[in-house]
């Protein structure tokens, strides 16, 4: 039998580590190299749609046919919302549903430094985010924090901080109340659901300051916006507001 060379090796290592750890495409649970550093196959990463050129001045929802506002953004309606302006990576889709999905529910905490690529990655074609003095994550209420075990929206703060060299802070906002899935309500339920859900314990740190809070997923930005109000009432100078995907 002749030698197994370095590359023989090598080979026959990825192999059997491949058995014993199958890596697989997080949406399509395609078959992936041992060594394919993306969680997704290149087939479902072609699919990830980035935010185009045509969205909602204020809360970024796309815009397939084009105009400076969507319907709840429009005229008065602007000025009624703490969180003045909102932004994000890529669309909701499918593959990056999945993707969320994992990172949340299914203990994969380490997908925090890919998906933060995708939005160190859209950062710059937004110079409305260049003004943010302070990054601050959506918080978890204390039960389903001790429940998933990590913040998603604080992982991808803190990894998003590293890579844009700003200051992250996990402390001064809190989840005062348990509140019920959004996805069961409308907009306008979803809204109320959100009343006094938040409270600033540490105004000094965020008194005067532009805030940059990071969440996962917009939908209707009513999180958000309760998340802004309790900024606002601490004395946040401005508060903005950008997440990893846009639902449409």
């Amino acid at each position: 039998m002749l030698p197994f060379n370095s590359k023989g090796w090598a080979w026959a290592r990825d192999a059997l580590l491949h058995v014993l750890l199958p890596n697989t495409c997080y949406s399509c649970r395609r078959d992936l190299p041992f060594r394919h550093r993306s969680p997704l196959c290149d087939a479902c990463s072609s699919l990830v749609r980035p935010v185009g050129p045509l969205y909602c001045l204020r809360c970024g929802k796309p815009l397939p046919d084009g105009g400076a506002h969507c319907y709840h953004c429009r005229g008065s309606k602007a000025r009624e919302y703490r969180c003045k302006i909102i932004r994000s990576a890529v669309v909701f889709g499918p593959q990056v549903r999945a993707l969320i999905h994992a990172f949340k529910y299914a203990d994969r905490p380490y997908l925090a430094d890919y998906l933060a690529e995708w939005m160190r990655g859209a950062w710059e074609k937004y110079p409305d985010l260049a003004g943010a003095q302070l990054l601050l994550p959506v918080p978890l209420h204390p039960k389903k924090l001790k429940k998933r075990g990590y913040n998603q929206s604080e992982l991808l703060a803190c990894a998003l901080a590293r890579r844009k060299q700003l200051p992250v802070d996990t402390r001064s906002l809190i989840r005062r109340r348990d509140t019920p899935s959004q996805t069961k309500f409308g907009r306008e339920a979803r809204l109320k659901n959100m009343d006094g859900a938040f409270e600033c314990i540490a105004p000094a740190a965020v008194k005067g300051k532009v805030i940059l809070l990071i969440d996962d997923v917009a939908t209707t930005g009513a999180t958000l916006e309760g998340c802004a109000r309790a900024l606002r009432q601490a004395g946040a100078k401005k508060v903005m507001a950008y997440t990893l995907a846009r639902e449409v």
